[in-house]
């Protein structure tokens, strides 16, 4: 008698972990920025999720047109800028607070692309969410913290050229395969930004396996998980998730960094993410097509 079969881990479940492990990752990428600067320590990441996606997914196995090669490569770009990007805002601001403020990239692309009463209220929510922030949540007398807001945002019109390339690119071919070649080409183009501090990982095994266990955590989780987990979620479902991620990332920064959020932060991240579920349900989430989420934080 064969024994029974275990009940799969229901996808909703599965998307969430694809979240905690990036936030993780971006915890411990906090927690490396007393020894490295955050520019650094994202190129690392973005240079170990190459490394991993290029043994994983082995592209050179295709035939690549120079169009493609160029696109992908822009893409690996506008990327791993995104990620520098954010490690800068999560190193002048508390977790949850810079992923609520990044949002609103995303958000823009799924309002410009949709249609509907909807669509206002999201974008009315979202910046309402961004003025609560940085308004009412966050401290500008700290040193830092205007440094942070706008590198937050920028982060997030990196994050608003990513969806649209990303879209283009799965559109004509394997979106992990063009991620694999767009990552190596990112960690290339940055590497003259962090020639000179670099090194201070491959110098301390300590330091090395840190920033390889952001580039895992970040990277080599969410990409497995969500191979399974993105296929079997329906919009609805899809939309409510997504909306929980800025929660997520602020409970993250709570536990792991031991960042109190005010109210204002608070406030800000529930607008953003009731913004984020509206959006989402138009169809044009972030993310809902084109590479997995796992290219992110």
């Amino acid at each position: 008698m064969s024994a029974p079969r275990r009940a799969p881990v229901p996808a909703p479940a599965l998307f969430m972990l694809s979240g905690l492990s990036q936030y993780l990752g971006a915890a411990v990428a906090v927690g490396l920025f007393a020894v490295m600067p955050a520019t650094t320590v994202a190129w690392w990441r973005v240079l170990v999720s190459a490394v991993l996606l290029l043994a994983w997914r082995r592209p050179w196995r295709r035939r690549w047109t120079a169009r493609n090669l160029a696109a992908s490569a822009l893409f690996g770009v506008v990327l791993a800028g995104m990620n520098l990007l954010f490690y800068v805002a999560i190193d002048h601001l508390p977790l949850g607070t810079a992923v609520s403020l990044e949002y609103l990239g995303p958000v823009a692309v799924a309002a410009i692309a949709g249609r509907g009463a909807r669509v206002r209220v999201a974008i009315a929510l979202a910046l309402l969410g961004v003025l609560s922030i940085s308004g009412l949540g966050v401290d500008w007398s700290e040193p830092g913290t205007g440094v942070g807001v706008a590198f937050a945002l920028a982060a997030g019109a990196a994050w608003a050229a990513y969806i649209v390339l990303g879209r283009r690119i799965a559109a004509g071919r394997s979106g992990l395969d063009s991620l694999a070649v767009g990552m190596a080409a990112g960690a290339l183009v940055f590497a003259p930004v962090v020639a000179r501090t670099a090194g201070l990982a491959v110098g301390s095994p300590a330091l090395l396996l840190g920033v390889v266990g952001v580039g895992v955590l970040s990277s080599l989780v969410p990409y497995a998980i969500e191979q399974v987990a993105l296929t079997r979620l329906p919009a609805p479902t899809f939309a409510l998730l997504t909306s929980l991620l800025p929660a997520t990332s602020l409970l993250v920064g709570l536990v792991v960094l031991r960042q109190v959020p005010t109210a204002g932060e608070v406030l800000g991240l529930v607008l953003v993410s009731v913004a984020v579920a509206l959006a989402s349900r138009e169809g044009e989430a972030p993310n809902a097509a084109g590479p997995p989420r796992g290219t992110r934080h």
